[in-house]
């Protein structure tokens, strides 16, 4: 085998998993990366990790009753959301909220994860709903996921000005008419949509890393928000694309034919890219100080 054949291996083009995995990616990345700035600029970090872990007791109640995981995670998702929304209606008292809710959701995924493995022959299940794989999305979820993440889009680019208002500052937005609480249902929704999405595809104890990871890179390297948002959506898109090439590539490294899985490359590259915005944004703000003269003028 020659040496570039490592990098590139041969017959990615031809291979069906692959091009499944590239578009379930693309669209679900995109959804990710313009969603998590905002969540990044709302400090709802811990909320968007929050979704993705629940997301296992949707995906485990699907496995019990037979239905696709996809529908299971966006389940969990809205129940979660809704929840944290209702209790948390201040910004102080929203990861209190989130925690509660959490807690009682991962007890959830616990039993019905323990179900699963009496009731039924998916001793995979645990595996696949909490780290996930690219490569075994079914083609028939496309529609779905086209539908989903244009959903999300749309739901950002509709409330998008208000949304900044509100995220900068509530208090003047509420005062200059804004209804911030139905701004922040609809965000919600959009949130869930988009980590429920990113739990698909890198698992629900990994999806952080596709939310998040691109999207606080580009608010760190971007200076504007609108800048930001289409540089998240880009970072996560290349990002993906990036991890299934590698993942795909692994099949050929140690142990030879086994491969790597997609989330660890994903998890890999959110880190490094955050690590380069921050040296990219401590940049500009050495470039930013003043110069001093000589003579101490």
């Amino acid at each position: 085998m020659a040496w570039y054949q490592y990098i590139w291996a041969p017959g990615i083009w031809g291979n069906p998993a692959v091009h499944t995995a590239w578009t379930a990616g693309t669209l679900v990345a995109l959804a990710s990366g313009a969603v998590g700035v905002f969540v990044v600029m709302r400090g709802q970090s811990f909320t968007g990790h929050a979704l993705g872990d629940v997301g296992t007791t949707g995906a485990a109640g699907a496995f019990l009753a037979g239905i696709g995981a996809l529908w299971g995670f966006l389940a969990a998702g809205a129940v979660t959301g809704g929840a944290v929304e209702w209790l948390g209606r201040r910004v102080r008292e929203r990861d209190i909220a989130t925690g509660v809710v959490m807690a009682f959701m991962l007890g959830l995924a616990a039993l019905f994860l323990y179900l699963v493995s009496i009731y039924t022959n998916a001793s995979n299940a645990p595996m696949t709903i909490l780290f996930g794989s690219l490569f075994t999305v079914s083609p028939s979820l496309q529609p779905a996921l086209v539908a989903l993440s244009v959903a999300a889009l749309a739901i950002l680019a509709l409330i998008y000005r208000p949304l900044l208002f509100s995220t900068a500052t509530p208090e003047v937005a509420r005062s200059r008419g804004i209804r911030v609480r139905l701004v922040g249902l609809a965000f919600m929704l959009a949130l869930v949509i988009a980590a429920e999405e990113a739990a698909l595809a890198v698992g629900a104890i990994l999806s952080t890393a596709l939310l998040i990871g691109p999207a606080a890179t580009a608010a760190r390297a971007a200076r504007r928000p609108a800048t930001a948002v289409l540089l998240g959506a880009g970072l996560a898109v290349g990002n993906i694309w990036l991890g299934i090439l590698l993942a795909y590539d692994s099949y050929w490294w140690p142990p030879v034919h086994t491969g790597w899985p997609v989330s660890f490359f994903v998890t890999l590259l959110s880190l490094l890219m955050y690590g380069v915005g921050g040296l990219l944004q401590r940049g500009r703000r050495m470039r930013a100080l003043p110069v001093p003269q000589e003579g101490g003028q």
